[in-house]
C-alpha cells in the first residue's frame, strides 16, 4: 500500500522540492503551506509520516508534533528548519520527533531518514496487530493443510511449543514462516507475554541496534531520555527474527551475546540488563552455505538451529490449495462485507494447476482480488488474473490417478475440515466460512456429514 506523507512547509520552494522528491520515491504526498492547514489535516485523516517545518506562524512545528502525538501516536514526525540550534533539536527530540534535519539538507540523507521512520512505524503497527490478534484468538492460529508435510509441521509445533529451545524456520518467501512462529508462541508458556517480530533485512545496522537494545540518555545527539529496546519490551516473551540471514556479522555478534548470556547493554550504556527471551528465527536463505561463505556466524547458527522446521513451497502441497482458497474466501468475505459462497470448478482447476511462485501469500492476494472483483455469489475464472489462467496448464502437476476432484468433493472436504477444526461447533464453523448456520446445516445434511 502506498505510504501517505504530510509535508507542512511555509516556504514554497522548499515545499515543492520536498513534494517532488517524495513523489519520485513512490509516496503519496499531501503538501500544505501552514501549520494551521496541517493541523486540520491531522485531525481529519491519518498519515504514515509527517514532515514539518519548525518555525511557522500561528501553529509551529512543536505544536504539530504535540497534536500528532495525541491524535496519531504511531505516526512519526520529522522536523526540518533553517534555524538550527542545539536547543531546537533538543526540544524537538524531547517532544517525540523521530529526527531533526537542518537546512540545507542532503537529499540522500532525507530519503534515508524517511525510509527508516516509515519502517519503524510499520514495525510498531505490526507488533500491535500481532498482540491484538493473539488476545482475540486465544488459541493456536490456524495452520491450514491436510497434506502429509503440513501434518509433520503441526506435529513438530505441538512437541516443541512448550519448551524454551530456539527454533529455525526455513522456507521460501510467502510460505507462512511468521504464522508458524505465532503458532509456537501462542502454544508456549510465554503466551501471556509479548511476541516481537523484527525483520532483519529492513533496517540499517545503527537503527537495528537502537531498536533492539534501546539507548541511554545522551548516548548520541538527540537522545534526550532513556529508551528501552524491543528486547526489554519482550522480556519473558518471544523474539522472532524474520530473514535472520540478512543480518550483518557485527549484529550477529551482539545477538549471540544476548542469547548466550541472557543479558544486554543499551546503546551508550555501561550496565548489563538481564532478559528472559525465547528466540525463533526464519530465513529463505541456506544458512549452512552462508556459514561456509563466512557471511553467517557458525556459533549463532548452532544456537538458533536447535530445532529446524522446513516449510514446503505451495507447489509441493497442491492438495491443500482448495482448503486454503476457501479459508481465504471466508476471511475476505468478512473483511469486505460480501457473501461469495463458492469458487467455480474451472476457477478452482486453474488455482490447482498454477505454480504459485509467491506461495500461500500469493494465493491469499489472488483470492482477495477475486472477492473484490466478483459481485455475485460465485468466483468465476474471469475474476482471476490472466497469468493464472494462461500459465496454469503449463505448470499443472497431476494427481497420481490423473483425476481432479469435483467441486462437490472439494466443498465437502473443506466443510468437514472446518467442522473438525471447530470441534463440530456449527456456529463457529459457519462464522469461519462466512455463511449462515442454516446454510451450513443444509450442506452437512446433503453431504451426509452428521
Amino acid at each position: 500500500m502506498q505510504k501517505q506523507i504530510l509535508v507542512i512547509e511555509d516556504e514554497e520552494i522548499a515545499r515543492k522540492n520536498l513534494e517532488h522528491i517524495l513523489a519520485k520515491e513512490g509516496y503519496k504526498v499531501v503538501a500544505v503551506d501552514s501549520g494551521t492547514k496541517g493541523l486540520n489535516l491531522i485531525k481529519s485523516r491519518s498519515f504514515d509520516l509527517i514532515i514539518t517545518d519548525y518555525k511557522m506562524k500561528k501553529v509551529d512545528g512543536i505544536q504539530i508534533l504535540e497534536h500528532s502525538r495525541e491524535l496519531q501516536p504511531y505516526t512519526e514526525v520529522i522536523m526540518i528548519t533553517g534555524f538550527a540550534t542545539v536547543d531546537c533539536a533538543v526540544t524537538a527530540m524531547k517532544e517525540g520527533a523521530y529526527h531533526y534535519i537542518a537546512k540545507p539538507y542532503k537529499i540522500e540523507e532525507v530519503r534515508r531518514i524517511i525510509k527508516e521512520a516509515l519502517l519503524k512505524r510499520s514495525l510498531q503497527l505490526e507488533n500491535m496487530a500481532l498482540k491484538d490478534a493473539m488476545k482475540k484468538e486465544g488459541h493456536l492460529p490456524f495452520i491450514i493443510g491436510n497434506s502429509k508435510v503440513m501434518g509433520e509441521v503441526k506435529k513438530t509445533i505441538d512437541q516443541i511449543a512448550r519448551t524454551d529451545i530456539s527454533i529455525l524456520i526455513l522456507g521460501e518467501s510467502g510460505t507462512g514462516k511468521e504464522l508458524v512462529a505465532k503458532a509456537i508462541h501462542s502454544q508456549s508458556n510465554r503466551y501471556s507475554h509479548e511476541m516481537v517480530a523484527f525483520n532483519c533485512g529492513s533496517f540499517s545496522e545503527e537503527l537495528m541496534a537502537n531498536e533492539l537494545f534501546g539507548h541511554e540518555k545522551e548516548a548520541f545527539t538527540g537522545a534526550v531520555k532513556t529508551k528501552k529496546g524491543l528486547f526489554e519490551f519482550a522480556d519473558k516473551g518471544t523474539v522472532f527474527f524474520d530473514e535472520i540471514g540478512d543480518m550483518s556479522l557485527t549484529m550477529q555478534v551482539k545477538i549471540l551475546r544476548v542469547i548466550q548470556e541472557k543479558e544486554l547493554m543499551r546503546v551508550g550504556g555501561t550496565n548489563t540488563i538481564p532478559v528472559d527471551l525465547r528466540f525463533i528465527a526464519a530465513t529463505h536463505r541456506d544458512l549452512k552455505h552462508e556459514v561456509e561463505k563466512g557471511t553467517f556466524r557458525q556459533d549463532l547458527y548452532y544456537r538458533l538451529n536447535v530445532v529446524t522446521i522446513q516449510l514446503p513451497p505451495l507447489t509441493d502441497r497442491h492438495g491443500d490449495i482448495p482448503l486454503l482458497a476457501y479459508h481465504f474466501l471466508g476471511k475476505k468475505n468478512r473483511e469486505m462485507g460480501k457473501n461469495i459462497k463458492e469458487i467455480d470448478r474451472t476457477a478452482m482447476d486453474y488455482l490447482i494447476k498454477y505454480s504459485w511462485p509467491g506461495n500461500v501469500r500469493e494465493l491469499e492476494n489472488i483470492i482477495e482480488r477475486a472477492v473484490a472483483m466478483e459481485n455475485g455469489e460465485v468466483i468465476y475464472p474471469e475474476a482471476l488474473p490472466d497469468h493464472i489462467t494462461q500459465l496454469a496448464i503449463e505448470t499443472y502437476r497431476t494427481s497420481p490417478d490423473g483425476k481432479i476432484p469435483t467441486m462437490k468433493e472439494l466443498e465437502k472436504k473443506y466443510i468437514q475440515w472446518v467442522l473438525e477444526k471447530t470441534n463440530w461447533n456449527k456456529t463457529k464453523a459457519a462464522e469461519m466460512m462466512a455463511i449462515d448456520r442454516v446454510s451450513l446445516w443444509r450442506k452437512i445434511k446433503s453431504f451426509d456429514l452428521e
